[in-house]
C-alpha cells in the first residue's frame, strides 16, 4: 500500500516540466526598429517554434535589411520607409510586432499598429510623456488587442518572490518604500547617442533604469494610484566632457549632445497613505544610492541593490520583524533563474496574443509608472510638488 503521508510532497518541488507550444499556427511578427535591443528580440523570437519573422522596418536606409542577414532570417520583407508603410503591407498578415525604437519613437508607432489591428510588444520605458502612453491605451482600447510593456524583470523568481512576501501579509501594512539604484559609470553611450540626445530619448537614467526600480516595489503592492510628486532631475555627469566614462575621445562632442538626466529623485505619496522615496543614476560618485526597502508595521524588507540593474536582486533579502516578542532577521535564500528573462517577455507575450489572454505586463499597471516619471520630470522643471492627473481612457 501507497504511503499517504508522502502524498502531497511533490506539490512543493520546482516544476521543470516545459510547456507545449501549439505550433498549428505561426505567429507573423514585424520588428519596428532594427537596432540594439531589437537583438535581444530577435534572438529571443528565433527560439520560439510558432513564429515566422516576417518583416522589419527602420528609419535609416537598409538597416532592416542588414539586421535580417546578420541573424539569417531569409524572405523577410524590409524595404519600407516607415513603420506605417510596413504595416499597411497586407500582404504581411501582420500578427504582432515588436517596437524597439528609441523612446521618442515608441507612442506612434504603437499607436498605427494597435490601429491596423496587430498585437504590439512595446520596449521599455512605456513613453516619454503621460500624454502619449494616454494615447497608446486609447489606441489599445479601441483595437481589442495585446498591449505588453517590456518589463521583464518583474519575471525573474526573485522579483517575484518580493511580491509573494508583500501579499503574504507577513510584512503588515505597507507605509513606506525606498527604491532605485544606478551605475558609478554607466551613461549608455557605446551604441551612439540615442540614449543622451533629447531629440531621440526625451528621457534619460529616469526612463531607462528607473522604470524597472520603480515596477520593482510597484508591482510588488498592488499598484496604487500615485498622487503627489517632488521630483529633482540633474546632468551634472553627462554635460562634463571631462567624464571618464565617455571613451575613445568623445567627451567634448558627447557632453554637447547631451540634453536628458543622468540622476533624478523623488518623494512620491501614493493612494493608501504609502510614501515612496526614490533615486536612480546613470553616474555617481557612489557605489550605490541604497538597498530597496519595504516597511511595514508587522516587518520590513531589504533587498540588496546591484551595481548595474540586471533584472535581479544584489543579494538574499532579508526580513526584519518580531517573533515570540523578539526582534529578529529572516533570511531569503537567493531564487535561481531557469529561464532567460527576455525568453519569457517574448514567450508570455506570444501565448497572450495566441491565448486571448491579458498581456504579462499591462498598460494599466504601467500607466502609473510612466505617470511617476513624467511628474518627476514636471515637478523638476516647476521647482515645486505636482500633482499627478490622470486622465480617463
Amino acid at each position: 500500500m501507497a504511503d499517504k503521508s508522502m502524498e502531497g510532497l511533490n506539490d512543493f518541488t520546482a516544476k521543470d516540466d516545459a510547456a507545449v507550444v501549439d505550433t498549428g499556427k505561426k505567429m507573423r511578427i514585424g520588428i519596428i526598429g532594427c537596432g540594439w535591443i531589437a537583438e535581444s528580440h530577435m534572438k529571443s523570437y528565433l527560439k520560439q517554434p510558432d513564429v515566422e519573422i516576417v518583416a522589419g522596418a527602420d528609419l535609416v536606409p537598409g538597416k532592416a535589411k542588414a539586421f535580417m542577414e546578420k541573424f539569417g532570417v531569409e524572405g523577410a520583407k524590409t524595404e519600407y520607409a516607415s513603420h506605417k508603410e510596413m504595416l499597411e503591407d497586407k500582404s504581411l498578415n501582420l500578427d504582432a510586432v515588436s517596437i524597439c525604437t528609441y523612446n521618442r519613437q515608441h507612442a506612434q508607432p504603437a499607436i498605427d499598429a494597435l490601429n491596423a489591428g496587430v498585437h504590439v510588444l512595446l520596449e521599455k520605458p512605456f513613453t516619454v510623456t503621460l500624454d502619449e502612453a494616454v494615447a497608446v491605451m486609447k489606441a489599445e482600447k479601441a483595437s481589442g488587442k495585446v498591449l505588453s510593456i517590456g518589463f521583464q524583470p518583474r519575471m525573474n523568481e526573485n522579483m517575484k518572490q518580493i511580491k509573494k512576501i508583500v501579499e503574504s501579509g507577513e510584512l503588515g501594512q505597507i507605509y513606506y518604500i525606498q527604491t532605485g539604484g544606478g551605475r558609478r559609470r554607466g551613461i549608455p553611450t557605446p551604441f551612439g547617442t540615442t540614449f543622451i540626445e533629447d531629440k531621440t530619448a526625451g528621457i534619460g537614467a529616469l526612463g531607462d533604469i528607473g522604470c524597472y526600480s520603480l515596477d520593482m516595489v510597484l508591482n510588488a503592492i498592488g499598484y496604487p494610484k500615485p498622487l503627489t510628486v517632488s521630483g529633482y532631475k540633474s546632468a551634472f555627469f553627462g554635460t562634463d566632457p571631462k567624464y571618464s566614462g565617455y571613451k575613445n575621445g568623445k567627451g567634448e562632442e558627447y557632453s554637447k549632445l547631451f540634453g536628458v538626466d543622468d540622476f533624478a529623485a523623488a518623494f512620491v505619496r501614493l493612494e493608501g497613505g504609502i510614501i515612496l522615496d526614490f533615486r536612480i543614476a546613470w553616474a555617481m560618485n557612489l557605489d550605490t544610492p541604497g538597498d530597496t526597502i519595504i516597511m511595514g508595521t508587522k516587518g520590513s524588507l531589504r533587498i540588496p541593490s546591484t551595481e548595474c540593474w540586471n533584472g535581479d536582486v544584489g543579494g538574499a533579502m532579508k526580513i526584519y520583524h518580531e517573533v515570540a516578542g523578539l526582534q529578529t532577521e529572516t533570511e531569503i535564500p537567493i531564487l535561481q533563474q531557469k529561464v532567460g528573462l527576455f525568453d519569457l517577455k517574448i514567450r508570455t507575450f506570444l501565448d497572450a496574443c495566441k491565448n486571448g489572454t491579458p498581456a504579462p505586463v499591462p498598460s494599466s499597471q504601467i500607466l502609473y509608472n510612466q505617470a511617476i516619471i513624467d511628474g518627476i520630470a514636471k515637478s523638476a522643471a516647476a521647482g515645486r510638488e505636482v500633482e499627478i492627473v490622470i486622465p480617463e481612457i
